[in-house]
């Protein structure tokens, strides 16, 4: 009698075992730059020279925008942006890129971003994220939900209510 209480006991701890490895393989998103994958992770310095990661903003929808002082699409949006995070701070954690690597000087970002009273943290791009995300073309913007997952990529400008409603917003 012990014996198969036992063997119950082993089968039950096996199955759920076994049901565990599965749920951890087949849960897990696969990690990309397309929609449906898990954005990959960095780490930049912000212009205030802070470490930041996009583990930072878990929780929070992202938008994930690549941008360059120079491009006039990027200068046009910026303001939407800003907006966007002073309304739904709460909810929403606006991450720009800058192709730092492509512009004169950090001087020149940081008096772009004070042009524009930027609040939201501009990460200094020196190590080549722009090229890990294929980022061919500025401004290019991902869309991810709280867990991180790529939800849309938009390449060019947006408004602020076109932002809106690929984060979902409303």
């Amino acid at each position: 009698m012990l014996k198969k209480w036992l063997a119950g006991i082993l089968l039950i701890m096996l199955v759920g075992y076994t049901g565990w490895n599965l749920y951890q393989t087949y849960s897990k998103k696969e990690v990309g730059i397309q929609e449906g994958q898990q954005a990959p992770d960095f780490s930049l310095k912000t212009l205030s020279g802070e470490k930041s990661s996009l583990q930072d903003a878990k929780g929070k929808k992202v938008l994930l925008n690549f941008w360059a002082t120079w491009c006039k699409p990027c200068r046009q949006e910026m303001p939407a942006m800003e907006k966007l995070q002073k309304e739904y701070a709460d909810k929403l954690a606006v991450v720009a890129v800058n192709f730092t690597s492509a512009e004169k000087s950090e001087k020149q970002v940081r008096a772009f971003a004070d042009t524009y009273d930027l609040t939201f943290p501009i990460l200094i791009d020196k190590k080549g994220i722009n090229a890990d995300y294929n980022v061919m073309s500025y401004p290019t913007t991902y869309i991810l939900d709280e867990k991180g997952v790529i939800q849309d990529i938009h390449v060019g400008t947006m408004t602020k209510k076109e932002m809106e409603q690929k984060l979902d917003l409303d």
